[in-house]
């Protein structure tokens, strides 16, 4: 769904057979990819920083966290390299409609407002 969601530029996430990293995954993964996911907002650094502060479900937290579901935003700082719209989320236990619903909702808000 993130890959074709508008106001997704890119995702990073190995378990995507598009991702320059799947083949090696699938050798050292074992076929479970991880719950770390990261994606590009259209829009920028802006668009980026919109979407986690409209996040209900997804916590923002600069760890990789416990059971709950983390979004940060990357390159928030000077001398970081990140791409400034890049958001990484920490999937947790939380149902995954719900979490699905909140980071579309979130994503929508923020594309509209560009």
């Amino acid at each position: 769904r993130l890959v074709r969601h508008p106001a997704v530029k890119r995702v990073y996430y190995p378990g995507l057979t598009s991702d320059p990293g799947h083949a090696i995954a699938c050798r050292q993964m074992g076929g479970g990819f991880g719950g770390i996911v990261s994606i590009v907002v259209r829009g920028g650094a802006d668009a980026a920083q919109k979407v986690v502060e409209a996040c209900q479900v997804w916590v923002p937290a600069t760890s990789l966290g416990g059971v709950e579901s983390l979004i940060e935003r990357r390159a928030r700082w000077a001398g970081e390299v990140a791409d400034p719209a890049l958001l990484r989320l920490s999937v947790g236990l939380e149902d995954v409609e719900d979490l699905w619903r909140d980071l579309d909702q979130a994503l929508r808000r923020a594309v509209e407002r560009l």
